[in-house]
C-alpha cells in the first residue's frame, strides 16, 4: 500500500520548493484484502525559515491513505463527481519524533517499534492491516519534505503523529470497512510546563481505572485516553500534574497517565533493582520504556525487572529508607522525575531529586545523546 503517497512525495522533493500537485493515483497492496488508491492532498514543500517561532500552529501533513475493503474505492476516494457526508470514527494513533542533530542530521528514534505497535493496534480494534515499512518509508519522505519543521534545538523535535480511523459511512457498532490513515506533524518543546527534568507530582486514586485484563489497555487507541481525562482534572484539582493510575483491590502500580513508570529502589531481598510493571495486557508497551530496559540490562549494573508493584510495596520501602527514585518515561517527555504522591489524603514524597537522580539523569542522558547524534546508534533512522 502507499505507493502513490512515496511517488508524490519523492516528486515534490525532486521539483523543490513550490506547491506541487500529486501523481495520479495507482493501486497500493494491502498486506492483505483487495487493491486501494491512495489519493493524497497537495502539500507545500516551501522551506520554512530557521527563525520560525515556535508558537506558530502547526503544520497538519498529509493524508496518506485511504483503505477501502470493499474492493475498489468510493467517489470520496477516487475524486469522481458528488460527495458523500461520511461518519469518522476515532480509532488509535501513534507517536514518535524527528530530531535535528547536533551535526544537523534528522533522525527518527526507534520508529519500527511504533510501527509494531500500531499494527497490533488496528489488528485489536478491526481496522485493516498495512504494510509497516511502506508506512515507515512514506513518513519519513514526509518529514524530509518538511524538514524545516524540524527544531533548529537540542531541547525540541518534531512531533509525528500518524493516526488510523474508520471512515464507515454509517452510524453503528461494527467492524469498519473503510479507514484513513493520515499523520500530523507539529514542533514542540518540552511536555511538562514545569520544565524537562523538573520532577512532577503524581494523584493516585483506586476510584478510577485506567484499563483492565482483556481491554485495550496495551493499544494506543484513543478510547484510552478519553476515558481519562475526568481523572486527569480532579488530579489537577488537587495540586497534582498527572495521575497514577492503580489496579485491583491490592492498589497494583501500572503507568501515569503519559508515561511509563520505574522504581529504582533496593528491594525485598536487599537487591539493588531497577523495577516497572510487566506488559499483562493492562500496561502500553512503551518505546522509550523497552529502551531503558535495554540499557539497563545492557550495563549490568543492578538488577532489571518487569514485576508487580503495589501502594503497600513503596509506602513500606518508603519507610525503610529503601527508594531512591521513581521516574516516568515516554516519548513526550523522555524521562521525567516523580517527587510526589497524593494518596489516600497523604502526600508521600518520593527522594528521587534527593538522590541525583543518578539513574533517571544517566538515563536522559544516554537517550538524548543517541537522539540528537551526539552517540552513533543502530536505534536511529537518519533521514535527512
Amino acid at each position: 500500500m502507499l505507493e502513490g503517497l512515496r511517488g508524490s512525495l519523492r516528486l515534490a522533493l525532486a521539483r523543490g520548493p513550490g506547491r506541487w500537485q500529486p501523481a495520479p493515483p495507482r493501486p497500493c497492496r494491502l498486506h492483505s484484502g483487495p487493491a486501494v488508491r491512495c489519493v493524497p492532498p497537495p502539500l507545500s514543500a516551501a522551506p520554512r525559515s530557521r527563525s520560525l517561532p515556535m508558537a506558530s500552529p502547526p503544520r497538519a501533513a498529509a493524508a496518506l491513505a485511504r483503505q477501502d475493503c470493499n474492493n475498489g474505492c468510493s467517489a470520496e476516494c477516487t475524486g469522481e463527481t458528488g460527495s458523500k457526508e461520511v461518519v469518522g470514527t476515532f480509532k488509535l494513533f501513534e507517536g514518535f519524533k524527528a530530531f535535528r542533530g547536533v551535526d544537523n542530521k534528522i533522525r527518527l528514534f526507534r520508529p519500527k517499534l511504533n510501527m509494531d505497535r500500531m499494527y497490533r493496534s488496528a489488528v485489536r480494534t478491526t481496522l485493516p492491516v498495512f504494510d509497516k515499512e511502506e508506512l515507515l518509508e512514506c513518513i519519513q519522505q514526509l518529514v524530509k519534505l518538511d524538514q524545516e519543521w524540524v527544531p533548529y534545538s537540542t531541547s525540541a523535535s518534531l512531533y509525528i503523529r500518524p493516526t488510523f480511523i474508520g471512515t464507515e459511512p454509517s452510524l453503528g457498532v461494527k467492524k469498519p470497512t473503510k479507514a484513513l490513515i493520515f499523520v500530523i506533524l507539529s514542533p514542540v518543546g518540552p511536555y511538562f510546563s514545569s520544565g524537562t527534568f523538573n520532577p512532577v507530582s503524581l494523584w493516585a486514586n483506586p476510584k478510577y481505572v485506567r484499563a483492565w485484563k482483556g481491554g485495550t489497555g496495551d493499544c494506543k487507541v484513543g478510547g484510552n485516553y478519553g476515558s481519562s481525562l475526568f481523572a486527569q482534572c480532579e488530579a489537577m484539582d488537587n495540586g497534582c500534574q498527572q495521575v497514577l493510575w492503580l489496579y485491583g483491590e491490592d492498589n497494583q502500580i501500572t503507568e501515569v497517565g503519559t508515561m511509563n513508570l520505574f522504581l529504582y529502589w533496593i528491594n525485598e531481598e536487599g537487591e539493588e533493582e531497577l523495577a516497572t510493571p510487566p506488559l499483562d495486557g493492562i500496561i502500553l508497551p512503551g518505546v522509550t520504556r523497552q529502551s531503558i530496559l535495554d540499557l539497563a540490562q545492557k550495563w549490568g549494573e543492578f538488577k532489571v525487572s518487569e514485576r508487580y508493584l503495589t501502594m503497600d510495596d513503596l509506602t513500606t520501602a518508603l519507610e525503610e529508607n529503601r527508594v531512591r527514585e521513581m521516574f516516568g518515561s515516554g516519548t513526550a517527555c523522555v524521562v521525567c522525575p516523580v517527587s510526589d504522591i497524593l494518596y489516600k489524603g497523604e502526600t508521600i514524597h518520593i527522594p528521587t531529586m534527593e538522590n541525583g537522580p543518578k539513574v533517571a539523569s544517566r538515563i536522559l542522558d544516554k537517550l538524548t545523546d543517541i537522539q540528537y547524534g551526539r552517540e552513533e546508534s543502530n536505534w536511529t533512522i537518519i533521514v535527512s
